[in-house]
């Protein structure tokens, strides 16, 4: 069966997070993405350890994270500094799809590798380049890391418990949710410029900023400052727009209660031996609930503190309101419906023997996505690559003794 991306190529000049992220879901997609990267060194966070991976004979290879985000790529070594890999890229480019770079802004430019340059080469070229702050503005010159973009976005200042309380301050997310996030966001906008090219036959250039994607993912937050001209404030982990909506100590750890309307507290509240509450003026609407937090959220606490976790979850199953475990990763990778949604697969390797990675998200009934591609050695597949621009082994051997690849 073929994917949905078949015969889609994809010339990856991207390293670290947000543009691999990108471009291994246009590779789960089924394109050919090939990687490219600096001779000897390669991507950034092969060296992100430990921990390392292990080959198959027990020899440490390139750190874990690298491979959270580069399955079913090929990998190529080239130092376009030099002419001759420059040129490399542009015949790579000529027979591109989509390329996609996150390099400074205008840091391609001296090598006539960026946009308007390619776009002579190719005029059906989607060009994909992913700054921190964007390709304008005061700021378009700065590097741009995850974890600054948390500070500046925002998410920071509504991240962590509130000030004066114990562990007091704001906190950043643990994962790097803005380069994620911006990797779904330049998925999204590439396949839109993909479907807009069959129609005009033209490519187009896009301009993906981390920082432009922390405020649009500020969402409710955002609208609640906008439309009510209130500056949120941290919760940590409660809701500002609902209540109850946050972790509760139980008798042997946490769960997290998420009612999302008043048949879901109604239901709790018989499942607490309280359904009183559910009717009480000050509690009986969210809009109430939310006003008189301060006065719901201790009357909970001490009556949740009486069952275990299990008991909670329990009920929550069978009376019909949200209520789970606040899960070690160990524990979601043996929860039964992660398990069942075949959220780990264990992809075979040559070098590796197996690695174990999580899933895509993505289900298709039509074009389903198939694991048979690991994450690619540093420059594994530089000949397989050259060869098909039409290099033969002196060729290559040739730029290998000049250092370009």
């Amino acid at each position: 069966m073929s994917a949905a991306l078949e015969g889609v190529v994809v010339l990856d000049l991207s390293r670290i997070l947000a543009g691999p992220w990108s471009t291994q879901n246009l590779a789960d997609l089924g394109a050919d993405v090939i990687k490219v990267e600096r001779p000897g060194q390669g991507d950034d966070t092969r060296s992100w350890g430990p921990p390392f991976v292990n080959t198959a004979d027990g020899q440490p290879q390139d750190a874990a994270y690298y491979f959270c985000a580069n399955r079913g790529k090929r990998s190529i070594t080239l130092d376009f500094t030099k002419e001759a890999g420059r040129k490399i890229i542009l015949d790579l480019a000529a027979k591109a799809d989509i390329l996609v770079e996150n390099y400074k802004v205008g840091g391609l430019k001296k090598y006539g590798l960026d946009y308007d340059s390619l776009a002579k080469v190719n005029p059906g070229l989607i060009y994909c380049s992913i700054t921190g702050f964007g390709q304008d503005g005061p700021y378009a010159e700065r590097p741009g890391y995850d974890a600054l973009v948390q500070a500046m976005g925002g998410l920071m200042s509504i991240t962590g418990e509130p000030d004066g309380t114990p562990g007091g301050g704001p906190q950043k997310v643990g994962v790097a949710v803005v380069d994620v996030l911006t990797g779904l966001y330049a998925t999204s906008a590439i396949l839109a410029a993909l479907f807009a090219r069959t129609k005009t036959g033209k490519g187009q250039h896009i301009d993906v900023a981390l920082l432009d994607v922390q405020v649009a993912a500020l969402a409710n937050q955002a609208g609640n400052f906008l439309l009510g001209g209130k500056v949120p404030a941290r919760l940590g982990s409660a809701h500002p727009s609902i209540v109850p909506y946050q972790p509760f100590a139980c008798a042997d750890g946490y769960v997290m209660l998420a009612i999302g309307n008043d048949t879901q507290f109604a239901a709790f509240c018989n499942a607490a031996g309280s359904p009183a509450l559910a009717q009480d003026a000050r509690f009986a609407t969210n809009a109430q609930r939310v006003a008189n937090r301060s006065v719901l959220v201790p009357m909970l606490e001490e009556r949740i503190k009486l069952k275990t976790i299990d008991q909670w979850c329990a009920l929550g199953t069978e009376q019909g309101f949200p209520c789970g475990p606040i899960n070690t990763i160990d524990r979601v990778f043996d929860d039964p419906q992660v398990q069942a949604r075949h959220m780990r697969v264990d992809v075979p390797s040559d070098t590796y023997g197996s690695l174990a990675l999580v899933a895509s998200p993505m289900k298709f009934s039509g074009t389903p996505i198939t694991y048979d591609t690991p994450p690619p050695t540093l420059g594994q597949h530089t000949e397989q690559v050259l060869g098909e621009l039409g290099l033969d082994a002196a060729a290559i051997e040739g730029l290998r003794q000049s250092g370009v690849v």
